[in-house]
């Protein structure tokens, strides 16, 4: 049964009180007409509980925007979102069009610092959130008591003489949900072996991001990237006002999972009583990327499970013998779950 308004209801009780079920809950397909976002193809996913998320299907069904209670979750960059007509990739050019959102996928085959690997360049974080998903299809439906939200679609990452990959990718949701289910299934359809990094790029914001903000996970060890982020480890969990001139700090973790082999991270606002928890396998996203940016409007808390520990870019990767491979057929699923923690 769905529990919706502080009480649980079944099916045939919800359809005697709305005309239509987009009343309380739906998906609606809409198109960008301004600036850089023209074309973009948009879904708005709104639950009944006062979740509303938007998923952009010109960026590989990544996650835009994202409110619960109309309390924005989501860290937006200056550029807003960008079409992938205008996607730079060489060098640093991913941040022209990054858009912040709730999520921005990082890979298929590279994620991490710029790098070059026998001639071939590779940007910041890869290409597959600049490709557009296709075979899309979206749904809502009963099933029994339960009323499910559904984005489906598949984003191809190829090239001749190079690599051929699929991610396959569902969101579903349900009505009077705080929750996101995100699944996702890569798959190699080349002949030949494929470099495979991936990278779940969370971008959290103001106000869920303050000076009474905690991370929270267990975690075997933590890392610091650089001299930069050693010089903040002790207070890796901790977060402060926005700051001139910060330079960003970025920790890796060693999550530790539980007898199920699932590990469980939450940022916490706790003045507000508000915040958002992952829930996620450790066997296929065994590394966590903590990204503390602390500056003026660039003001943000990435949250990165990853499958290698890939910052350095895919040469680096490959040199210490990190690299993942897909052999040809082969697919890894990935499965993630968000939810709002929420005192109301």
């Amino acid at each position: 049964m769905a529990k919706l308004f502080n009480h649980e209801w079944k099916k045939a009780e919800i359809l005697r009180r709305v005309g239509q079920m987009d009343q309380l809950a739906g998906i609606r397909f809409l198109e960008s007409a301004d600036g850089k976002a023209r074309g973009c193809r948009m879904l708005e996913v709104w639950t009944g509980s006062g979740l509303r998320f938007t998923v952009n299907a010109e960026r590989a069904l990544d996650i835009s925007s994202c409110f619960f209670k109309e309390l924005p979750i989501a860290w937006r960059s200056p550029a807003g979102d960008v079409h992938p007509a205008y996607y730079e990739p060489q060098g640093l050019g991913w941040l022209r069009s990054f858009p912040g959102g709730l999520l921005a996928t990082c890979g298929l085959d590279q994620f991490g610092s710029p790098s070059q690997v026998g001639g071939a360049e590779f940007g910041l974080h890869g290409r597959i959130s600049n490709s557009p998903a296709s075979q899309l299809s979206y749904r809502t439906f009963w099933t029994g008591d339960e009323y499910e939200l559904e984005i489906i679609g598949e984003t191809r990452q190829a090239t001749v003489f190079g690599e051929n990959l699929v991610m396959r990718r569902r969101i579903t949701t349900a009505l009077g949900s705080k929750s996101i289910h995100l699944d996702d299934v890569i798959t190699n359809e080349g002949f030949e072996a494929a470099p495979h990094m991936l990278l779940y790029h969370f971008n959290l914001g103001f106000p869920l991001v303050s000076e009474h903000t905690r991370l929270q996970l267990r975690s075997e060890k933590t890392l610091p990237r650089d001299a930069v982020a050693e010089s903040g480890l002790a207070e890796w969990d901790r977060f402060q006002s926005p700051t001139q001139g910060f330079q960003e700090q970025v920790f890796i973790h060693y999550p530790v999972a539980d007898e199920k082999g699932t590990t469980i991270v939450e940022l916490t606002n706790l003045q507000m009583g508000f915040g958002l928890r992952w829930t996620y396998k450790t066997n296929n996203l065994p590394y966590l990327m903590e990204w503390k940016m602390m500056g003026e409007g660039a003001y943000v808390v990435g949250i990165e499970p990853a499958n290698c520990n890939g910052l350095g870019g895919r040469s680096v990767t490959a040199e210490t013998g990190q690299l993942p491979l897909l052999e040809p057929g082969e697919n890894r699923a990935y499965h993630i779950d968000l939810e709002i923690i929420s005192k109301n």
